[in-house]
């Protein structure tokens, strides 16, 4: 399996422009993606996956997921995700980022179990380069 196999493709999902650039810059300096895809609120990443469902290689292999963004939030958008999961052609990574240090948010995240971690903002290179090796290096076989 060469290196480039296990490039990711990441999503971001978040309503605000200067976290989407400073994400992506971080992200890019990780060397551990090939794609990343970016959203400005749930309904615009929804429509993309169920859109893409069938194109494996077009998925992202990870989302950063916001709480509070306009049309469809965080948490509207993983109701909707569980309905369209099995649809999907590969399994997908859900962060949920935020800024949010409210324990109702942190405990409501715990226990959806497509919400593999719960991340704060802002997201230091250091945080993105650790899940996203994680993940690159999970998926090598």
């Amino acid at each position: 399996m060469s290196a480039e196999e296990n490039l990711l493709t990441v999503a971001l999902i978040d309503d605000d422009e200067i976290f989407q650039f400073t994400a992506l810059k971080s992200i890019e300096a990780t060397r551990t993606t090939h794609s990343i895809l970016q959203f400005l609120n749930g309904r615009e990443a929804l429509k993309y996956l169920i859109e893409k469902s069938s194109e494996k290689e077009l998925l992202p292999d990870v989302i950063f997921l916001d709480i509070n963004m306009p049309l469809i939030d965080g948490w509207m958008f993983i109701e909707e995700f569980r309905k369209i999961k099995t649809q999907l052609s590969k399994q997908i990574t859900i962060y949920m980022a935020s800024s949010s240090i409210d324990q109702s948010d942190i405990s409501k995240a715990k226990e959806i179990a497509e919400i593999a971690e719960y991340v704060f903002k802002p997201i230091t290179f250091e945080k993105f380069s650790s899940l996203l090796n994680g993940l690159a290096n999970s998926s090598q076989k």
